[in-house]
């Protein structure tokens, strides 16, 4: 008997302070795919979505693809984007299926709601109350019991930068594949603390997180099925942000509780370690330019797209050229207007743009500050490349049409389309060495390590402006569970909420 399979992506990390709209178009380009298209464009590709696809291959699986939806973060999602692409995967489940793979994020939030994960999860459920259907989360994924009590099989990425996103599909759609035949009974818990840890200190190569997923790992070596720590997502202001852990055992609950608790254990002796300390800008700058050798990083983590950042704030641009770094290649302003000038102006001739500062934030009292910045048009394209890195590997990244604006001391890559600058393309498509130059300003914060961390020769973060601070105390948390630590430094390991 052939089994029929619905694989769908709904992938959105939302920042409830983001003045980013988050409308349908958002979630594809040139269009949201479904349909065949959904194949045709992920199969083969480094993504949760591929490795499903290769999973139900292998299984011989009749395949029924409705929608892939993946957004770069940003505000909340628009209601009528998030029930589009919830009724195209509730239709096709309520067509009739036997499995359900679903590439899903765990940090959404809609317009209609807070959970919009969970709200899927459990609108599935009342479709098909037996339907087995296995997901795979990002890392920073909100975890909650809507999600973990409607779905069978949960598996989170294990890696920040994302280079296993299609391990993380590869590893719970096997896990799948083998609890319809009978061959293992997947039993799932989970359990949180009063952590809202900050994405800055979850790179898989830094502690504490390197010890939480190593412990993860060893669980698994020692017979769960599956171990996932979730860092959260402390930008979405909702009742359940924050970090948590899912596992999964074969039949054996005792034992994913065991576990469970002590990675939570852990993760909270650690808890103080899950917050980072910004220096001045003014003094991380100035370190880089008494460096000698480079590449050098400097990363503008208040504004970045990757985490719902407007990235176009103008602070550390304004620095570099302040202090006189030379050598410079910055990536980069989104700023489509400016690049419209450019495109009018052509290659080869000097132009005085306004840049940046467009969009004001007005979550964290900011009005847009653009810089007025005069150079030669270097470069123009479309803003398309092929991602070569693990982390996507085979997507087309879309940074909507681009110009190179060259000062003489920095060249500065201006986009149309928000985009995370993990891979090398995103200068070399618009011909530009990053291993040639001093300096690389990225606004980016753990993500750009998938590319650039095999040349950089020092990593400074630069503390700027924007709505992806790691600085709490510009935020106004209003649906958090409270106390949480930070918040109250003094939150006790289990509060009574």
């Amino acid at each position: 008997m052939t089994l029929r399979a619905v694989i769908a992506m709904m992938e959105h990390e939302t920042n409830t302070f983001s003045p980013v709209p988050t409308p349908l178009a958002r979630f594809g380009s040139p269009d949201v795919p479904t349909g065949p298209d959904v194949y045709k464009r992920f199969k083969g590709t480094g993504t949760g979505l591929g490795a499903f696809l290769d999973v139900a291959d292998e299984a011989g699986m009749e395949m029924v693809t409705p929608v892939a939806g993946n957004a770069a973060p940003s505000g909340k999602v628009d209601a009528a984007a998030y029930a589009t692409m919830c009724d195209a995967i509730c239709d096709a489940v309520e067509a009739g299926c036997d499995v359900c793979f679903l590439d899903l994020h765990g940090a959404m939030v809609a317009e209609t709601t807070d959970d919009g994960e969970g709200t899927l999860l459990k609108r599935l459920r009342t479709i098909a109350p037996d339907l087995p259907i296995a997901i795979s989360l990002d890392l920073h994924a909100n975890i909650t019991d809507d999600i973990v009590d409607n779905c069978t099989v949960l598996v989170g990425y294990k890696t920040y930068p994302h280079i296993d996103m299609y391990e993380a599909g590869a590893h719970a759609g096997r896990i799948m594949v083998r609890a319809l035949a009978g061959e293992v009974s997947p039993v799932m818990v989970w359990g949180n603390r009063p952590i809202l840890a900050q994405t800055l200190r979850m790179g898989h190569d830094d502690e504490p997180m390197k010890t939480m997923l190593a412990m993860a790992r060893q669980a698994e070596s020692d017979g769960l099925l599956a171990a996932s720590i979730f860092g959260g997502f402390p930008l979405a202001d909702f009742h359940d942000a924050g970090l948590s852990v899912v596992t999964i055992a074969d039949g054996d609950r005792v034992a994913a509780e065991q576990q469970c608790e002590a990675m939570l254990q852990k993760a909270w002796q650690e808890r103080a370690e899950w917050i980072f300390h910004s220096e001045p800008l003014g003094d991380t700058v100035a370190h880089a330019k008494s460096l000698t050798d480079g590449p050098v990083v400097l990363l503008d983590h208040a504004d970045n797209s990757a985490s719902g950042g407007t990235q176009e704030t103008t602070a550390v641009l304004r620095e570099v050229i302040d202090q006189g770094l030379e050598d410079v290649a910055f990536f980069a302003i989104c700023d489509p207007q400016a690049v419209d000038e450019m495109a009018a102006a052509g290659v080869g001739e000097t132009v005085t743009v306004s840049l940046g500062g467009k969009v004001d934030m007005p979550t964290i009292g900011r009005r847009g500050e653009p810089i007025e910045v005069t150079g030669k048009v270097r470069a123009l394209t479309d803003g398309d490349f092929i991602v070569t890195v693990p982390m996507g590997r085979g997507t087309t990244m879309s940074m909507g049409k681009t110009a190179v604006l060259d000062t003489g001391s920095v060249q500065i890559v201006v986009i149309s389309q928000h985009t995370e600058p993990y891979d090398l393309g995103c200068f070399r498509s618009v011909g530009i060495e990053p291993t040639e130059k001093r300096y690389l300003v990225l606004k980016s914060r753990i993500h750009h390590r998938a590319g650039f961390a095999a040349i950089a020769r020092h990593e400074i973060p630069c503390n700027g402006v924007g709505v992806t601070s790691s600085d709490n105390s510009l935020f106004t948390f209003e649906k958090v569970r409270r106390p949480i630590y930070p918040l109250e430094p003094d939150c006790p390991e289990r509060p009574n909420y």
